[in-house]
């Protein structure tokens, strides 16, 4: 089996489709677990059920309440962390060289991660955009990053 070790923050997500969709990519890439915080909704919604097809069965998650714990443990334990956002500070994604151990964090939709979030990150990574539209779904985003990471590791 392959020897890495992703895990996933889902910081204040609305949509309930939307996290149904990030356990099946976290499914699908193998992703050791999940970490729901704030109004992130869980696995016993509905509509998370509906979009994930059953993906949560198979990606151990949890509902977390104090994520600067959870971030500070994780990098106890030589996780990298990297917040997807576009600031002054990220860094391309194509540019990212990803660790053997990683926690990846997207953010609300509409306000994003917060300023005390990115502050604790070790790395802030963007998807470039080419288009009119500033940014990418939340979903689709944490795919496109995860399945990059995973791929350049892999090579």
């Amino acid at each position: 089996m392959f020897n890495y070790s992703f895990v996933g923050i889902l910081y204040n997500i609305r949509s309930a489709y939307n996290v149904g969709s990030i356990f099946r990519t976290a499914s699908a890439c193998g992703m050791k677990k999940l970490y729901l915080f704030g109004i992130t909704p869980t696995p016993e919604n509905e509509k998370v059920k509906k979009t994930s097809l059953g993906a949560e069965n198979y990606v151990e998650w949890e509902k977390i309440y104090r994520i600067k714990k959870i971030i500070k443990d994780l990098k106890k334990e030589n996780y990298t962390i990297v917040s997807l956002e576009q600031t002054k500070k990220s860094i391309y994604l194509q540019n990212f060289k990803p660790k053997r151990k990683t926690c990846f964090i997207v953010g609300n939709e509409i306000k994003g991660i917060s300023k005390d979030i990115l502050n604790l990150s070790d790395f802030i990574v963007e998807i470039p955009i080419f288009g009119q539209k500033e940014s990418l779904n939340v979903s689709i985003a944490f795919s496109v990053a995860v399945y990059f990471s995973l791929f350049k590791l892999l090579k």
